[in-house]
């Protein structure tokens, strides 16, 4: 496997990369591409979660040809138990207005599906002239609600990645790539 530059104790941990940087930063590509097509002429605001969609976000923005606001919202569930039934707490709201506004709502991953929807919801009550979802990676195995994606980056097995911006305990986020993550790490934690 080969080890894009990474400390060698980091990438012990990695299975196997699912997708190269070169593959991710295409697909991003293409995905900006379209969305410059689809908003051209439209005032935009991309919206993130804070903290793993920071390197998506960024990629992505740099591809999109058209004058587009940024901001980001932030949440924290109170267990993980909690976070898989929906119930999550804004940490962070938006400082801009996104009242007759064309948001994009932009995700890293989407699972179950079920904070996506709350937030989805409670942005809606903001009144914006429309709201999208462009997700770089879909996981729809463990799906609770469905999701209008209008932007789908990869399709992924129900595996636990890593990397671009997707982490397991706060670590792993800055890999290049997206990569799986060893059952063993899962099972006895890192060091």
């Amino acid at each position: 496997m080969e080890d894009y530059g990474i400390n060698p104790q980091m990438m012990q941990n990695i299975e196997r990369v699912m997708f190269t940087p070169q593959q991710i930063q295409t697909r991003v590509e293409e995905l900006g591409n379209r969305i410059s097509r689809d908003y051209a002429g439209k005032s935009l605001v991309l919206v993130g979660v804070l903290r793993g969609v920071i390197f998506f976000m960024v990629d992505l923005m740099r591809s999109i040809d058209i004058p587009l606001e940024v901001d980001f919202m932030s949440v924290s569930s109170y267990s993980p138990e909690s976070r898989d039934m929906g119930l999550v707490r804004m940490v962070k709201d938006l400082e801009i207005s996104i009242t007759g506004q064309h948001v994009l709502f932009v995700e890293d991953i989407i699972d179950t599906g079920l904070t996506l929807h709350y937030l989805l919801r409670t942005l809606k009550t903001r009144q914006p002239a429309s709201i999208e979802v462009c997700v770089l990676f879909n996981k729809d195995k463990r799906r609770l609600i469905d999701m209008p994606i209008k932007y789908k980056g990869f399709d992924i097995p129900d595996y636990y990645v890593v990397g671009y911006g997707l982490d397991y305990r706060e670590k792993f986020r800055n890999l290049p790539f997206l990569g799986i993550l060893k059952a063993d790490v899962l099972q006895n934690g890192i060091d």
